[in-house]
């Protein structure tokens, strides 16, 4: 009885952190872990094998060898043929295409390739098409084993129930439907996207250029010196000189005669600068300056999350300054150090030279700009790694070998190719995504010895026995789409899966559609853009507000919902 009310608080103490604080999920989620591991729930022997369980490892291998995977110059190849003078056409292929590739391939990396393309084209705002290409990369996702990482969790979370996880093709029915009438929904429900055009940051909303004139009392002095660094709005970004861009610019920079000053944060303190003697101000020209911009979004769960610009050493970390900020559509302004950098923060960059090499940008931005990390494969490369992915997921699927040797063999062909370097492998190892799925999977075994897992699929069962094992699915659905709609959808499903399970066994039916209405459950996160990392990134690309989700993501989530709900039971019966 002591155990079972010691990880019931254990778990009521995660959901709360999850949904209510804006703590990190990988520190919520190990914590607790610790803390059953420390109250004696569980033994070593119980979190090693969780830790190092063949589900999980296969989980990891295949997030690896999606590194490779999108590199292919397929999805790019195509991305310029997509957007036509048609919208409807233009959604239809755009939908199709992303939906066929995020099957396969990590739907961050297609949703941040083709933002480039939607962005760009000269037919329609970017803010009808960016919304549902995000919903169409969750909706591809559903389809295949790898189309995303909730169903690699939710396999994992099987296999170590039942030591048999979930094939390749098991989603491939009811997700090929609610993809294939999901982009109907999305077409018929166009019109409820925001009709107004999504630009790219201009640098001349957030810069200020000053030149330094001969005369000016400026000139042979330190930036140091000069208290140029002391200016309450404003901040020295870089100093153009000639040619050349000074970037970033140290306090003990001499000042020279013709060096233009480029300043960023609240423009509108325009006049701590006319103030200072022989400077001439402008707007900021193209050329030298544009090509040193780089627009980033930031990711969920980065390192310089919930910190100031300031407080994060920005420009140690990243070799680049924040010229521009902007969040939920709308520009930042003021004093930009002081800003506190959340997810789905839309940057504008000014970047040193070593910007480039910094093994830290794939964990904390997604970077708008076909040039950075671009894809460089040959056309042998290419061909070689699609043609091992065919042959290793078709062997999977006819159980002549397994999942996890085809793709370990083929993440060896990569770095063998150099597809893949072994450096790059280690900054993409998801050890976050690690640590949440080892914790989860050990406080699931919690549950298990305690009985409490037992305990309350019982009396779920015994609450719901009029209604009948339908409305308990019904429910586990339900339940798992509101928790991906409040947290993240990998959370959710890990504190679904337990219960959905144990409810199965209580009723003594198939696992499967139950398992499967976690999955799906846990992928359909529509109305908000805090569930998905892609609805996040598209957020400020788009120039959206959380009304723009609710209003075109309802009839998706309505219909997505009745589909899988009607489906599950037929394709995977009780």
């Amino acid at each position: 009885m002591l155990d079972q009310l010691l990880i019931a608080a254990l778990f009521l103490s995660l959901l709360v952190n999850l949904i209510f604080f804006d703590w990190s999920a990988v520190w919520v989620f190990t914590c607790t872990m610790l803390a059953a591991y420390f109250l004696g729930l569980v033994d070593s022997a119980e979190l090693l094998a969780k830790a190092t369980n063949s589900g999980l490892v296969t989980l990891i291998v295949l997030l690896l060898v999606s590194t490779g995977l999108e590199k292919l110059s397929w999805l790019t190849r195509l991305s310029g043929q997509l957007i036509t003078p048609s919208y409807v056409g233009s959604l239809v292929r755009l939908g199709s295409v992303t939906a066929f590739f995020s099957a396969f391939v990590n739907n961050t990396a297609i949703v941040a390739t083709l933002a480039n393309t939607v962005r760009g084209n000269r037919h329609h705002p970017a803010s009808k098409l960016l919304i549902p290409l995000s919903y169409a990369a969750i909706l591809g996702g559903t389809m295949t084993l790898i189309g995303t990482s909730t169903n690699l969790i939710v396999s994992s979370f099987l296999e170590d129930a039942t030591g048999q996880g979930l094939a390749f093709f098991d989603f491939l029915v009811v997700g090929l439907s609610v993809t294939v009438l999901g982009l109907v929904v999305i077409v018929l429900f166009s019109r409820l996207l925001p009709a107004g055009t999504s630009e790219s940051i201009d640098i001349n909303e957030y810069l200020i250029e000053a030149e330094v004139s001969a005369d000016s009392s400026l000139v042979g002095k330190s930036i140091l010196e000069n208290r140029l660094r002391d200016l309450e709005d404003l901040f020295l970004v870089e100093i153009v000189r000639g040619n050349y861009l000074l970037s970033p610019v140290a306090p003990q920079e001499y000042i020279e005669a013709g060096d233009k000053l480029i300043f960023s944060g609240d423009i509108k303190q325009v006049g701590a600068l006319e103030s200072i003697d022989g400077l001439r101000l402008f707007a900021v020209e193209e050329g030298l300056l544009q090509e040193n911009m780089i627009e980033v979004i930031v990711m969920p769960n980065a390192t310089i999350e919930g910190k100031t610009v300031k407080d994060s050493g920005f420009r140690s970390l990243f070799d680049a300054a924040v010229v521009g900020m902007r969040r939920g559509g709308k520009r930042l302004s003021g004093k930009l150090g002081n800003i506190t950098i959340q997810a789905g923060d839309n940057m504008m960059l000014a970047v040193g030279p070593d910007f480039n090499e910094r093994k830290n940008l794939d964990k904390n931005f997604v970077v708008i700009d076909d040039s950075v990390g671009g894809i460089k494969v040959t056309p042998f490369q290419n061909f070689f790694v699609t043609l091992a992915l065919v042959v290793v997921v078709a062997l999977a699927t006819l159980d002549i070998v397994p999942l996890l040797k085809g793709m370990a063999f083929l993440l060896a062909c990569m770095l063998v190719l150099g597809v893949v370097r072994g450096s790059e492998l280690r900054r993409r190892f998801p050890f976050e995504l690690w640590l949440i799925i080892t914790s989860a999977l050990t406080l699931s075994q919690a549950l298990t010895n305690s009985g409490l897992v037992t305990l309350l699929a019982d009396t779920l069962h015994h609450n719901l026995a009029s209604l009948g094992p339908y409305a308990a699915l019904t429910g586990i659905y339900l339940g798992t789409l509101l928790l991906t709609e409040l947290m993240t959808n990998n959370a959710a499903a890990a504190l679904s899966f337990p219960i959905a399970f144990g409810l199965a066994e209580s009723y003594g039916l198939s696992h499967m559609p139950f398992v499967m209405a976690v999955a799906y459950g846990a992928s359909a996160s529509f109305l908000t853009p805090y569930g998905y990392t892609t609805n996040l990134m598209v957020q400020n690309l788009g120039g959206y507000q959380l009304r723009d989700y609710l209003r075109s993501g309802f009839p998706l989530s309505v219909t997505y919902s009745v589909l899988v709900i009607l489906l599950l039971p037929r394709i995977f019966p009780f």
